[in-house]
């Protein structure tokens, strides 16, 4: 289960880049009751999505020369150098070399050896997201791509993730668990791609916690967000839908069943 008490491996961010921060700000805030806090100046446009005052999730307006609109999920490190070097190693790429933000923490920006881009946060002053598990926060994640057992071994060589094996009616679900950590730590999934249909590249999806996935999937559709998977009733993990905000970023939301021993 994800939680605050961050390990090394573990996600810790993430964050929205978006070509408008204020439309986006409003449509989460529908969704999720988030309110954007804008940094200051020496932040370059980058500000937080407060829940209740607690830090649900970073963002900030792009350009499309900075990538389609997307979230990105990052990943605790110890040494955000040594392990962007890993990445390197492991035939994956650094799209943005470690660098020092202010006081907060280092980060880095790297893509796997499929081109999914995902972060580094080494933490500072900054020790990651205040808020997950609860409605409108980060639940877990999910990475879609065409190798599952290469995409396995990339990020256990680079952040030393373990994976589990959850047998279900059909076959088998590839979780993530930090190094060290028991099955109890499992915070994501890898998936094949072809089980998302109309996806061609590989991707991380965030999933966000909500109390009522119909009304969260009547609202986006509201707001001018599309239904990529309307609400669904998951054996064994809850009631889900895969959404995307009206500038196209994709997420995905779920009402967790308690988990049984």
């Amino acid at each position: 289960m994800l939680t605050t008490r961050y390990v090394t491996g573990a996600p810790n961010w993430i964050d929205l880049g978006t070509p408008d921060i204020d439309g986006a700000a409003a449509f989460y805030g529908e969704l999720f009751g988030w309110r954007f806090q804008p940094g200051g100046p020496e932040a370059g446009g980058y500000g937080l999505f407060q829940l209740d005052g607690r830090t649900a999730a970073g963002g900030m307006q792009t350009t499309p020369e900075q990538g389609p609109p997307s979230w990105t999920a990052y990943f605790q490190t110890p040494d955000a150098d040594a392990t962007a070097k890993a990445a390197e190693q492991a035939r994956g790429s650094v799209l943005t070399q470690p660098m020092d933000v202010r006081d907060l923490g280092r980060m880095a920006i790297l893509a796997d050896r499929a081109g999914v881009r995902f972060g580094l946060w080494q933490p500072g002053r900054n020790k990651g997201l205040e808020v997950v598990q609860e409605h409108g926060s980060l639940c877990w994640l999910e990475l879609y791509t065409a190798d599952v057992p290469a995409a396995a071994a990339f990020y256990h060589s680079v952040l030393g993730l373990e994976t589990f094996p959850l047998d279900f009616p059909g076959g088998t679900y590839t979780t993530l668990v930090p190094a060290g950590e028991s099955e109890d730590a499992m915070f994501g999934g890898v998936v094949p791609l072809a089980d998302d249909p109309g996806e061609e590249e590989a991707y991380w999806l965030p999933y966000f916690e909500v109390t009522d996935p119909d009304a969260v999937v009547a609202r986006t559709r509201e707001l001018g967000g599309a239904i990529r998977m309307p609400a669904t009733d998951l054996p064994g993990a809850g009631r889900l839908a895969k959404l995307a905000d009206p500038y196209g970023a994709r997420f995905a939301v779920i009402r967790s069943e308690p988990r049984s021993d």
